[in-house]
């Protein structure tokens, strides 16, 4: 349509201008390529320690995260894929959907309600394990964190509990962040009110604990 127009206005062109003519239309009409200096897509994929319940987005654990990424001069961008009250059966289940959307790394933080519940650990085991499977058949790269059940549930249910993660990271071959609340569990100027999540501080706490363990699996992607 173009080219007819133009023959219309301008009269019968030559071969070579058509030619030129029809590469520029078509290299504006190709969909633009993913790019290598494209920033690192990273999915947070947890419960409300992600989602950041009781805070303000920007305080939340992702936004911290992707803002200490970039200070350190790594062009990231970190979603947000946390739901409040998720177990990892719940992270299981709406896994396919959170990939929906093109990532390059997933850091898996869940357990910690399964933890609160009294969940059967070898249930909470087979869950994490199926995630770590389906993200590792993806080729992405996964960081792992681990959670630990509260006291009250008895000592011999914390250790089974607590074992779950070291045994998956070195099934899976994956980085592995020991506990994600270390430096801040049980502090309480570090957690709102409720003794469970972290405030903005707290979360700032976590982001510098994770932050060298983010960077190694950044270097564990593939492009």
């Amino acid at each position: 349509m173009f080219l007819k127009f133009f023959r219309f206005r301008y009269g019968e062109v030559s071969d070579k201008v058509n030619a030129l003519i029809l590469i520029v239309l078509l290299t504006f009409s190709l969909p633009a390529p993913i790019l290598a200096s494209d920033p690192v897509r990273i999915m947070a994929l947890g419960d409300s320690l992600s989602a950041g319940y009781g805070l303000l987005q920007a305080d939340a654990f992702p936004n911290q995260l992707q803002r200490a990424l970039n200070d350190d001069g790594i062009d990231a961008v970190v979603i947000n894929a946390g739901v409040s009250g998720d177990t990892s059966a719940g992270g299981l289940s709406r896994l396919e959907w959170a990939l929906s959307e093109r990532v390059d790394a997933v850091i898996i933080e869940l357990g910690a309600n399964d933890g609160l519940r009294g969940l059967d650990p070898g249930e909470t085991f087979k869950n994490l394990d199926a995630i770590l499977g389906k993200l590792k058949q993806r080729g992405l790269a996964m960081l792992l964190t681990g959670m630990r059940a509260p006291p009250n549930l008895g000592e011999d249910y914390g250790h089974e509990f607590a074992a779950i993660y070291p045994r998956l990271a070195k099934k899976h071959d994956v980085p592995f962040y020991p506990f994600f609340l270390e430096g801040v569990a049980a502090i309480a100027d570090l957690n709102q009110d409720d003794t469970i999540h972290p405030n903005a501080r707290g979360v700032r706490v976590v982001t510098k604990g994770i932050l060298p363990f983010v960077k190694e699996m950044i270097q564990g992607i593939k492009k």
